[in-house]
């Protein structure tokens, strides 16, 4: 044990070095507010999740609009740590908190040290109107974070949401700033099959779809037709669907979005076997279901096709879920396959913007 006056000095060295800088522990970084929890908040179980969950808000305030928004990031984030930020856009007549586990990367925001804005549409559908919106978010993430502190930067969007980042990376705003696309059943850069009758043959128990909906397949070919030649902004594009949504059908080895990288011959990887079930579903739409619009969550397989030595690091990539269709929500494992697809993509010169 040391002498009283060797503790005086032990104390009195310890207290010295904690005032230096970088010596003493720094605590987490928190973001917009919003205190960092693990589980997150408003994160639902694994089975049955309650219907008034899936529709909140968030936790999160977009201080120009006032509206609201999720906000997922590592609990230990550290002040000038390198992330990828991603801006996931729920479809149309959904809400945020369903995207956030349609497809829920927020599992894994830990582990991939990932910063996850997931806003919500007041319409439940988006257009021109939330634009505004959208950029504020992606602006209060780079000042918060630090804007040479995000490695990359991806939109994510299911059917309507995917649409809808096909049509915000056409503008000025996001696409000199957008590192990836990431569509999940929201439009392919490439030829697809047509989507089959029974896309739209699931019966409503629901509430009818929010007005501007494009209804049927005609609206819905439309609505697609509107986005079909390819956007002028560079970024990397990864495009997953259910293989009801196809019509059971291959997607076409072509490619434009790959040959405009020089990528090579589209190669098929390992399949990604999940033995657990996604979180959710849709469930105003199973009186009947359809097995092109989805049914109930459920372990399944993927099959996972990418276009290798693309130029400039970029990833081009294909992924679709054997016997799922539009709206079964991502099982663990293909999820977690998305998350290293795009963060197998080389940082480009659009992050730090």
């Amino acid at each position: 044990m040391p002498k009283p006056r060797n503790l005086v000095l032990v104390l009195a060295l310890a207290y010295a070095l904690a005032a230096l800088p970088g010596y003493a522990k720094k605590p987490p970084l928190e973001l917009a507010g919003v205190s960092c929890q693990n589980p997150p908040p408003l994160h639902c179980p694994d089975a049955n999740c309650p219907g008034p969950m899936v529709i909140e808000q968030g936790t999160a305030v977009e201080p120009k609009t006032g509206r609201k928004f999720f906000l997922d990031y590592p609990c230990d984030l550290k002040r000038g740590e390198k992330v990828t930020f991603i801006l996931s856009l729920h479809g149309a007549g959904s809400y945020g908190n369903w995207q956030r586990h349609y497809f829920p990367i927020v599992d894994y925001k830990d582990k991939y040290r990932l910063v996850i804005a997931t806003p919500n549409s007041p319409t439940r559908i988006w257009s021109a109107n939330d634009d505004e919106y959208l950029q504020n978010i992606v602006n209060l993430v780079y000042d918060q974070v630090g804007q040479n502190n995000i490695k990359a930067f991806w939109l994510v969007g299911h059917s309507q949401g995917g649409m809808t980042s096909n049509r915000l990376v056409r503008t000025d705003f996001f696409k000199s700033r957008v590192d990836g696309w990431l569509s999940l059943s929201g439009g392919r850069l490439g030829p697809t099959p047509p989507i089959p009758d029974s896309f739209f043959t699931a019966g409503r128990s629901g509430p009818a779809p929010p007005k501007g909906v494009p209804s049927g397949a005609a609206g819905l070919a439309a609505a697609m037709a509107a986005l079909r030649e390819p956007p002028q902004a560079a970024f990397s594009f990864i495009f997953e669907t259910g293989q009801h949504e196809l019509g059971d059908q291959p997607i076409p080895d072509a490619s434009p979005w790959a040959a405009k990288y020089g990528c090579g011959a589209r190669v098929r990887k390992p399949d990604v076997v999940d033995t657990k079930a996604g979180y959710v579903y849709d469930s105003t739409r199973q009186d009947p279901g359809s097995d092109a619009w989805g049914r109930l969550p459920r372990p399944g397989t993927a099959e996972v096709f990418e276009y290798p030595n693309c130029k400039g690091g970029r990833v081009v990539a294909d992924v679709i879920r054997v016997g799922k269709g539009h709206t079964e929500g991502l099982e663990p494992a293909v999820t977690e396959q998305l998350v290293k697809l795009m963060l197998s993509a080389k940082t480009s010169a659009h992050a730090g913007i």
